[in-house]
């Protein structure tokens, strides 16, 4: 295998450019990692079981998961056992089988990837959610999720619905049945089907109506099978889990710390900030750390990092949001034996890109290359042609992680599949010459001045290379007679007087008129989702507000 994963010539037919991974033929993008084969997706697996199956025998005794904020752990052999004992006791006390959903509302802690692993050999469908959602919101879930027991904690217990079943995970009970060695005698479980639902994930409504995402036992494998074959890369001896496991990275970062026996760090909260993610970096010597931009951007600057001992740090992971060049050149030059790997996904799709090794993480710009199993187009969002390397259109996507659908959402179905089950991302890309993946913006996020359009990202990370500038969002704000103008919402460094009146001098120096800065408001902070998404409807509703429009 040639460096950083690729593929060799040889390993493509005629129409395939080695080089960029485009058929000419097909019009679509290849993945130029080295294929792999996954098991027959008629064979009955579960995604536990297919993970259990990756794991060696004996077991390692080192550390599964450790609460970055007590020192509390659990060991590889303890979570295996807690998650096999947990599942006959939800089998046995809740009557959990294949096709219960479990809707789940908790903070992350220890007890819940033992409760995912236990669920998904059930077949049971585990439907976690942001236990920062309201009361109304939490309702809107479960009607969507229609689940048959809830699992919580006792600081969230009471949101849930009253018809609710719930079970407390910081119950006695609960860490009864964790440890409990008894087995259900009753009819043994159903087989687990691979393209059985194996989870309900919401999409995180950056952009709209909140989606319920049906992932599949397969969807799970296909991504649990190209984390393994990651290991060649140098598996992480500790990760740092600061994502919420709700979500489709934290998610998916749990299932990872299981494939690599890597021990996992795991912060609590919804929010963990940049300082104290880098403090648990720093005392438990982690090696990994995947974080979003704001997180890379701190560790740039010296007083951020001051006294931090991560002299262990080998990699870090940033996704979520497009990283400003500048950001990760002044990252790269601070720790300039870390690697810088960047990445793109979504929760219908899984990974779909990202950069490997030195060479391809030393291009700043991309996400990466497409992911192992893969493959792409490029579509004219105008005349639906797929496009060449270069051109930019909406990116494409088809492969074995692809969720199956959006749970009741038929409308949503059909408008985001093709009749030959490509997946539309919304998402503004191209690739280059080389196969790397160039994220521009969310296509319903293009701000609609007069006849053109104008991607707020482009303006972000041009804005974000301000010294000045702390955090700035780009949000459309509307026009009588141009429709919408770019708005910025900026957050300034502490003691900066940076102007309205500079800003939009130093942006129209430096972009086409048409995508000049029009507007700019200072805030104190940027609002964003829990994995660094910036929520602009938010800063849609705050441009509108009487405040902001006396500015």
């Amino acid at each position: 295998m040639a460096e950083n994963g690729v593929n060799p010539p040889s390993a493509f037919p005629p129409s395939v450019d080695p080089r960029s991974g485009f058929d000419g033929v097909t019009k679509t993008f290849r993945s130029l990692r080295p294929a792999f084969t996954l098991p027959s997706p008629t064979v009955p697996l579960s995604v536990a079981s297919y993970a259990f199956s990756l794991l060696p025998s004996p077991l390692p005794s080192h550390t599964a998961i450790i609460d970055a904020a007590t020192g509390a752990a659990v060991s590889f052999p303890d979570l295996l056992s807690q998650s096999r004992s947990l599942a006959a006791s939800l089998r046995a006390h809740l009557g959990l089988s294949n096709g219960h959903v479990a809707f789940i509302l908790s903070p992350n802690s220890l007890e819940i990837p033992a409760l995912y692993l236990a669920l998904l050999s059930l077949g049971a469908v585990p439907a976690p959610a942001n236990p920062a959602s309201t009361p109304a919101e939490i309702a809107s879930l479960v009607r969507l999720s229609n689940p048959t027991v809830a699992f919580a904690v006792s600081s969230t217990a009471a949101a849930l619905p009253r018809h609710l079943p719930t079970f407390l995970l910081d119950s006695p009970e609960f860490h009864s049945f964790l440890t409990s060695t008894a087995t259900s005698t009753a009819t043994p479980a159903a087989e687990v089907r691979q393209s059985d639902v194996a989870a309900i994930l919401f999409s995180s409504g950056t952009t709209g109506q909140v989606k319920a995402v049906k992932l599949t036992h397969r969807s799970f494998i296909a991504l649990a099978a190209a984390v393994y074959a990651m290991r060649r890369e140098g598996p992480p001896k500790a990760m740092l889990l600061a994502a919420p496991m709700f979500h489709m990275m934290g998610f998916v970062l749990a299932l990872k710390g299981v494939v690599l026996l890597t021990t996992t760090v795991l912060m609590g909260g919804n929010r963990a900030g940049a300082t104290e993610m880098l403090r648990a970096a720093a005392q438990y010597k982690v090696t990994e750390i995947t974080a979003a931009p704001p997180v890379v951007v701190a560790m740039g600057r010296p007083e951020v990092v001051a006294g931090l001992d991560l002299s262990a740090l080998e990699r870090v992971v940033c996704g979520g949001a497009p990283l400003h060049p500048a950001s990760a050149e002044r990252f790269m030059a601070r720790f300039p034996r870390v690697k810088l790997s960047q990445g793109y996904g979504l929760t219908e799709g899984g990974g779909v890109s990202l950069s490997i090794g030195p060479d391809e993480c030393s291009n700043v710009r991309s996400a990466g290359r497409l992911h192992y199993n893969v493959e792409a187009k490029i579509v004219d969002t105008v005349t639906g042609e797929a496009l060449s390397v270069g051109q930019e259109g909406e990116l494409w996507i088809r492969g074995p992680a692809i969720m199956k659908g959006y749970v009741g959402d038929d409308e949503a179905n059909a408008s985001t599949f093709d009749s030959d089950g490509w997946l539309k991302t919304g998402d503004l890309c191209y690739f280059d010459h080389d196969g790397f993946l160039y994220i521009v913006d969310r296509l319903k996020e293009l701000i609609k001045y007069k006849a053109y359009q104008v991607a707020p990202a482009e303006l972000e990370l041009l804005l974000q290379s301000l010294p000045e500038i702390m955090e700035a969002a780009v949000v459309p704000y509307p026009h009588e007679e141009a429709g919408q103008i770019p708005m910025a919402f900026v957050v300034r460094q502490p003691g900066s007087n940076l102007s309205e009146a500079e800003i939009i001098d130093f942006v129209a120096k430096k972009v086409a008129p048409y995508k000049k800065i029009r507007k700019v408001a200072f805030v104190d902070s940027i609002p964003k989702s829990a994995t660094g998404k910036i929520l602009r409807r938010e800063l849609s509703k705050q441009a509108l507000s009487s405040s902001i429009s006396r500015l």
